[in-house]
């Protein structure tokens, strides 16, 4: 809120006024108080007692940065002359100038009810509300000034401030249509003003209302003082409508139309916002190579950081990014880009106390900030217990059918641990064979962050078993380590103990089988991926079984996501039985897919998500004829809140090693997952 300089009508008419005088009132009015101070210290000295002398030494003293003293000043003056209005008119503008505002709006209370029309007082106490944010009072009473002095150019500038703080307000209480229309208000007033115009733009970008915000960018740049912002808006615009390779478009034609006119805060948003469109493009070793030429002497400013920072989190580099949002802390601890980046980096590594105590500092100095909010959102959500349930039948051409259906509870007890429960119950039926079985699974898990980039899974339970031939209880269980040892890779490995449970005659048979399995997945900053699988598995039945599972991929598209690649399969048994079930001496297979997927976690309130793989290829079964293979498996799902979603699925597939009788193998369900309680059972480190 800029101050005011109260013009005192006295002054002109006090026997004092000399021309002397007039030079100190002069340093005054033009905002030279260091010069005024000096000038009205000087005349106290010759004239100690001359009340109009001391009162602008006051005045001179609060503008110049002394507040508090110039509370003293004006605190005397009063005990002198107590009914002085001047003097009390400058006392409650220097409570403002120290900030003391509850104090002063108590004393302007009774400045206006005792002047009414008073010009000054009126605006002083306008001043006063709108900084203690009790912005409709504050209307009010800049209303009345102005009734007072029509046009006053002091009331019009305090009531834009005004509205900008309501507007501020409201935007970050979420009321984004109040804060439009109360900004749309003060342009009618103010019409193309720059600070309106700004917080106009940034307003309908956090409404998300991207229309609005690029026909506004199109009509700054119609001002030449704007025209690299809106162009910089507009680039931004894009991106948070998911159109990177417009905003790059933009951002290159723009960085093109700098020159020796424009102003080195332009330069520096323009190459600010073509080293973010690089980035968002994943055109990470231009952006690299960018970053590091418009750095040179400037390395250790914020805006440089952050886009090295930006670089680090994109690049999946996440111990650089953490490092590096520290050092823009260390040089601001209030900035925003530096509290929630740190937020994030922590998330990604693991640290989600510390990221919670990130997001709380992120709010500390941006009250009700929206952005900071969705982090916290996301953070709870996957520590709020959860219930799910699914139930899917299955058949295949061997007329082996199957109702299974599953339950299961997850309570995170801390950002540590987790516990969980499951029931599975299978009713697997063969009329052909006369072959029928039901299995009862009742299991408890535990989950545990032993590091940041180490996680403990492990599940017990036991497997109830009737069929027409055998009966019988069965221990299960799973224990996974999952780990990330280096950047973009990460590798679990386990041990899981299960039934051979794929249709009623293995049932029958009560076939256990240990499993020890590892999975590993590279990921690289040029969309190429790798994931590696190997399971080796020994059988009650003295079989043993060897499978390896590899997939090279690309990803072609981000959101929704879609890539394609090559899978490799390999399997071999010890012994083969195959009148009981698939297990070939040697299994090739190998297959061509393409996977689509706009994942859940994407999804909005009231939206669809969906998946849909689709492959293509051979196996090779011992010294058999190769036999072209296909796959299909899909789900559709409908996020009804962020707690609550259902969604359909179906598999189908012809190749051996997936219905393990090797038949050709249908599948589909419906599966329900609900987050039944607001927010976590324990209590964040907020």
């Amino acid at each position: 809120m800029k101050k005011f300089i109260i013009l005192f009508t006295f002054l002109f008419s006090l026997h004092f006024y000399s021309q002397e005088m007039q030079k100190g009132f002069s340093y005054l009015e033009t905002g030279d108080y260091k010069k005024a101070e000096t000038f009205f210290e000087k005349t106290l000295k010759e004239y100690p007692n001359n009340k109009t002398a001391k009162l602008c030494y006051g005045r001179a003293v609060g503008l110049n940065g002394k507040p508090a003293q110039a509370v003293t000043i004006f605190t005397e003056l009063l005990e002198a002359y107590p009914n002085d209005f001047e003097i009390q008119l400058n006392y409650a503008e220097s409570l403002l100038w120290s900030k003391k505002f509850n104090q002063a709006k108590e004393y302007y209370i009774n400045l206006t009810s005792t002047n009414p029309k008073s010009f000054p007082a009126l605006l002083g106490y306008a001043n006063t509300l709108s900084n203690l944010k009790e912005y409709h009072s504050a209307l009010e009473y800049v209303n009345k000034a102005l009734e007072v002095l029509p046009n006053n150019a002091n009331a019009m500038v305090s009531k834009k401030y005004i509205y900008l703080g309501l507007a501020n307000q409201q935007q970050q209480n979420q009321q984004y249509g109040k804060a439009i229309a109360t900004l749309k208000t003060n342009l009618k007033l103010f019409p193309k003003d720059k600070d309106i115009y700004l917080n106009l733009a940034n307003t309908y970008i956090i409404a998300k209302k991207h229309q609005e915000a690029e026909a506004l960018f199109v009509e700054m740049q119609k001002d030449p003082n704007l025209y690299f912002h809106a162009k910089n808006g507009l680039s931004l615009n894009a991106h948070l409508q998911e159109k990177d390779k417009k905003a790059l478009e933009i951002s290159t034609k723009t960085l093109a139309e700098i020159d020796n006119k424009t102003s080195q805060k332009d330069i520096k948003s323009t190459q600010e916002r073509y080293a973010q469109a690089l980035i968002w493009n994943r055109k990470f070793g231009a952006a690299k190579k960018y970053i590091d030429q418009i750095s040179k002497g400037r390395e250790k400013e914020n805006w440089i950081l952050g886009l090295k920072a930006t670089l680090y989190t994109y690049t999946g580099d996440f111990n650089k990014s953490l490092n590096t949002y520290n050092a823009i802390l260390s040089n601001d601890e209030t900035s925003f880009d530096g509290n929630l980046g740190k937020a994030n980096a922590l998330k990604a590594n693991g640290q989600i106390d510390n990221a919670y105590l990130a997001a709380k500092q992120t709010l500390v100095h941006f009250p009700n900030q929206k952005d900071a909010l969705n982090f916290i959102k996301t953070l709870n959500s996957a520590y709020i217990p959860t219930f799910e349930t699914d139930a899917r039948y299955s058949y295949d051409n061997g007329d082996s059918e199957a109702y299974t259906s599953t339950s299961r509870v997850i309570f995170p007890m801390s950002t540590k641990l987790t516990l969980s429960t499951q029931y599975q119950y299978k009713r697997a039926i063969n009329e052909v064979t006369d072959n029928n079985s039901t299995s009862n699974l009742i299991g408890a898990g535990l989950g545990y962050q032993l590091h940041p980039k180490i996680n403990f899974l492990g599940t017990v339970g036991i497997n109830k078993i009737n069929g027409n031939i055998s009966s019988y209880d069965q221990f299960y269980t799973d224990i996974l380590f999952k780990t990330k040892p280096f950047k973009l890779q990460s590798l679990d490995f386990g041990y899981k103990r299960e039934l051979q449970n794929f249709n009623a005659e293995l049932l029958n048979r009560e076939i256990i089988q240990n499993n020890f399995y590892g999975n590993y997945n590279l990921s690289t900053n040029f969309n190429l991926g790798w994931f590696t699988q190997y399971y080796y598995t020994t059988q009650n039945d003295d079989n043993t079984r060897n499978l390896l599972f590899t997939s090279l991929y690309y990803n072609l598209l981000p959101k929704p996501a879609l890539k394609t690649g090559i899978n490799f399969q390999y399997i071999t048994f010890k012994n083969q039985v195959p009148t009981i079930y698939f297990s070939p001496a040697e299994f090739k297979a190998v297959e061509i897919f393409v996977n689509l997927i706009k994942e859940q976690g994407i999804a909005k309130t009231h939206n669809w998500y969906y998946g849909l793989t689709a492959a293509i290829g051979y196996q090779y079964i011992e010294q058999q004829a190769k036999q072209s293979t296909y796959r299909i498996q899909s789900n559709v799902g409908y996020k009804f809140t962020d707690r609550c979603y259902l969604e359909a699925f179906a598999n189908h597939s012809n190749i051996a090693s997936a219905a393990a009788s090797g038949f050709t193998f249908t599948e589909f369900g419906v599966k329900f997952t609900w987050h039944f309680l607001k927010k976590p059972i324990f209590k964040t480190p907020l």
